[in-house]
């Protein structure tokens, strides 16, 4: 049975009042392999990945065409090198992964007329997640919800939460993602607007010009490692998306000379991302793509 691990997040919310995304992003796992710590507590996380995995994905509400296209090209992104130079989603995935994980998609559910309503509670999500037929260890399903989607505890301690789909060890796993742009994007979508605490720095400009889907991709970045590797090897370095960083300072990445938006990844069909550091095992230390 899944139980919650939030010990990483605690940490970073403690010292670091004002960062979201993946700060708050809930974590419960089947088992953990390893032992996390901040300060005086050493850090030993083992690498332990999934090879092959499919992903499919649950949309509940109302998400526009454009908003759905980000998303998937960013999963598409993640075993697919960027046309331009410079760094990629694929070169971020590799990071933890070594390149031993492939994400492949898999089915998509469109759910525009919210046969459960504006409101999930915990059981709604693993609910959504078995609409999709299968499971299985190599099978991953996100449920994604949209801005005016309320769920259980969002907002409050978490931005998303990745589990079991069942109470069997080969159940498969699932993920959710909400979208917070009308509910909390100060909360979870950071950096791309302005906290609801600590240093009020001025926000980044979204490079997908969404704050609400930019967001979602940061968090879902998160959890899609974290699921996988069966780790918190992005939770540990939250807030951290440049060299720099600090907190309430998303550290120093890159400008779209066009539209000033930051970035810090290229993916496919010319898109860029921001994405959140990563715990890296051969330096023990936190790794930014820029």
């Amino acid at each position: 049975m899944a139980y919650t691990y939030r010990l990483a997040a605690l940490i970073v919310l403690l010292s670091a009042t004002g960062f979201s995304s993946a700060a708050s992003v809930e974590h419960k796992l089947l088992k953990f392999n390893g032992t996390l710590s901040k300060g005086n507590i050493s850090l030993n996380i083992s690498l332990s990945v999934q090879k092959n995995i499919n992903l499919n994905i649950v949309w509940y509400g109302n998400f526009k065409p454009i908003q759905r296209a980000v998303i998937v090209d960013f999963i598409r992104s993640l075993n697919s090198p960027a046309a331009a130079k410079g760094p990629s989603v694929e070169s971020w995935w590799k990071t933890y992964t070594g390149g031993a994980s492939t994400i492949v998609l898999g089915k998509q559910l469109l759910l525009e007329d919210y046969p459960l309503g504006n409101s999930l509670k915990n059981p709604h999500l693993r609910a959504l997640s078995g609409k999709l037929n299968g499971g299985g260890v190599g099978l991953i399903t996100a449920v994604l919800t949209a801005k005016d989607v309320s769920v259980d505890r969002f907002c409050m301690n978490r931005c998303g939460t990745h589990g079991s789909k069942s109470s069997s060890v080969d159940g498969g796993a699932y993920l959710w993602v909400g979208n917070s742009k009308k509910q909390c994007p100060g909360y979870c979508a950071w950096p791309f607007h302005q906290p609801l605490y600590g240093p009020q720095t001025p926000p980044l400009i979204a490079p997908n010009g969404d704050v609400g889907v930019d967001g979602m991709i940061i968090n879902l970045a998160t959890l899609l490692v974290n699921t996988v590797t069966n780790q918190e090897a992005v939770s540990t370095c939250t807030g951290m998306f440049g060299s720099g960083a600090y907190p309430g300072y998303p550290g120093r990445v890159l400008v779209d000379k066009t539209t000033g938006a930051s970035y810090n990844a290229l993916g496919l069909a010319g898109r860029k991302y921001l994405l959140p550091a990563m715990w890296d095992p051969q330096t023990s230390k936190c790794k930014t793509l820029v």
